[in-house]
C-alpha cells in the first residue's frame, strides 16, 4: 500500500531531523535496510548502499563544506515517488568560497520507509 501525503510528510520530518543531525540510528529507523543514497560529487556519481558508506560521506562533506542551509524546499508527491525541490547555500572549504545550488531529490518508498534518496543539483 502506498503512503499517503500525511504519512510521507511525517516520514520526511523524521528523516530530515536525523539526516541534518547526522544521527544514523534515527536515520535507519525511517529508511529500509537496503536504503540507497546517490549523489553527484565533483562530476562523479556516488552511490551509498550501507550505513558505513553514508557515515563516511557525512564525514567527507563536513570536511569540505560548512554553513550549509536549505531554502525554498517544496515536496511534490507523485503516486510512486516524492520529489523535493530546493536551493542550498554554504561555504566550500576547499577554496573558502560561497556556493549556491538548486536541485531536485527523488525519494522512493518500500514498506512504509524511505528506500532511495537520489540527488540531482547544479550551480545557480
Amino acid at each position: 500500500m502506498a503512503l499517503n501525503q500525511a504519512e510521507r510528510d511525517l516520514l520526511f520530518k523524521q528523516f530530515g531531523r536525523a539526516f541534518f543531525k547526522q544521527d544514523l540510528d534515527a536515520l535507519y529507523d525511517v529508511v529500509t535496510k537496503n536504503f540507497t543514497y546517490s549523489i553527484v560529487v565533483n562530476n562523479e556519481t556516488r552511490v551509498m548502499r550501507t550505513r558505513d558508506e553514508v557515515a563516511d560521506f557525512f564525514e567527507e562533506r563536513n570536511a569540505s563544506q560548512q554553513d550549509v542551509r536549505f531554502e525554498d524546499v517544496v515536496f511534490h508527491h507523485a503516486p510512486d515517488a516524492t520529489f523535493m525541490t530546493y536551493r542550498v547555500t554554504g561555504t566550500d572549504l576547499t577554496n573558502n568560497e560561497r556556493f549556491e545550488r538548486v536541485g531536485v531529490e527523488r525519494y522512493t518508498f518500500d514498506n512504509g520507509r524511505i528506500a532511495e534518496k537520489d540527488v540531482y543539483s547544479r550551480p545557480v
